[in-house]
């Protein structure tokens, strides 16, 4: 289980390592490892696809904006990385524990098992969710209350209704019904060369004015077969699971939760963000006045770390 590959930058580091028996990509600003001691550990929860390499910028700006005291970590979601060559993406497929690890349950199992393996239990966490990364947080809080968590930010958060969204309308019969013949598209994009595979993300995401350069690494990653097809098993499972807004465990952290909602969010409708305000006046809910897309990493990542360090600065002075 704690298997790790791993590699440098000056700005972050990147490890690959099998959590609950699947291969997970780690990104790490600031210290690589957490002792015991270590007051606050910034963690990530990526959206759907969860990978990290999406966060660089927004994680490298919220690690600066606290003067590089807090390590600021994002931990992939099961199997949605293109992990090295020395590791395959199952440790051991024909283990039962290791079937669903890339499900959504199985994600959330992921992420507390990664936390009981690699970060000590005293450690103040102040977890960032992304899009269904805050429906994970939710989870998390929920089957672990012990959790030593200070603060919950939650972006674009996808609580709930899913399927009826607008988006979740659309991607609800591919992703549920339609999954496998979407593969094949998936799988001849991961026989083109490396250079070729670039020159497409670049010419897709080239439509974006202010594209973070940062995220084609990460994107032609994705095209590798695994990671999409992962990620796609994923989502099907979120257009079905993902029905209810967990309204006790809000109420149970509700001074702990700070909740961000998109203005012209597909997948999350402003509509959800007035019904939970509307069911929780003394909670910390905000609307986008910025024009952020959901994907805001696409080409806001460091603005929206600014934003989050502005908001939370307070709670985690001593």
């Amino acid at each position: 289980m704690d298997n790790m590959v791993g590699g440098c930058s000056d700005d972050a580091r990147t490890d690959f390592l099998y959590c609950c028996g699947a291969a997970t990509e780690v990104l790490k600003c600031g210290s690589c490892k957490i002792h015991t001691g270590t007051n606050v550990l910034f963690l990530i929860i990526p959206g759907n696809p969860g990978v990290v390499g999406f966060y660089r910028t927004f994680m490298l700006t919220l690690h600066s904006m606290f003067g590089h005291r807090h390590p600021v970590w994002a931990v992939s979601h099961a199997g949605h990385c293109a992990p090295p060559d020395a590791m395959d993406m199952l440790e051991d497929a024909s283990s039962p524990a290791y079937q669903d690890v890339l499900g959504l349950d199985g994600q959330i199992e992921h992420k507390l098992a990664f936390l009981r393996s690699h970060v000590p239990r005293e450690t103040g966490l102040v977890l960032v969710g992304h899009s269904i990364g805050c429906y994970i947080i939710l989870e998390m809080m929920r089957r672990d209350p012990g959790l030593k968590v200070l603060k919950a930010v939650m972006l674009f958060p996808t609580i709930e209704r899913m399927a009826v969204t607008p988006q979740g309308k659309v991607m609800t019969p591919v992703l549920c019904h339609m999954r496998y013949v979407a593969y094949l598209p998936v799988f001849l994009l991961s026989l083109l060369p490396e250079r070729l595979k670039h020159g497409l993300v670049k010419m897709v995401l080239g439509a974006i004015p202010s594209l973070d350069l940062s995220v084609v690494p990460p994107t032609v990653g994705l095209l590798s077969g695994d990671c999409a097809a992962n990620a796609m098993y994923m989502g099907g499972q979120e257009m079905r699971e993902v029905l209810q807004r967990d309204d006790r465990t809000i109420k149970k952290n509700l001074e702990k939760l700070l909740f961000y909602y998109g203005a012209t969010d597909h997948w999350c409708p402003v509509q959800y963000y007035h019904d939970i305000k509307q069911d929780f006046p003394t909670g910390d809910f905000r609307l986008c006045e910025n024009g952020f897309r959901h994907a805001f990493v696409l080409d806001a990542g460091g603005e929206v770390a600014k934003m989050v360090s502005e908001w939370i600065r307070t709670d985690l002075r001593t």
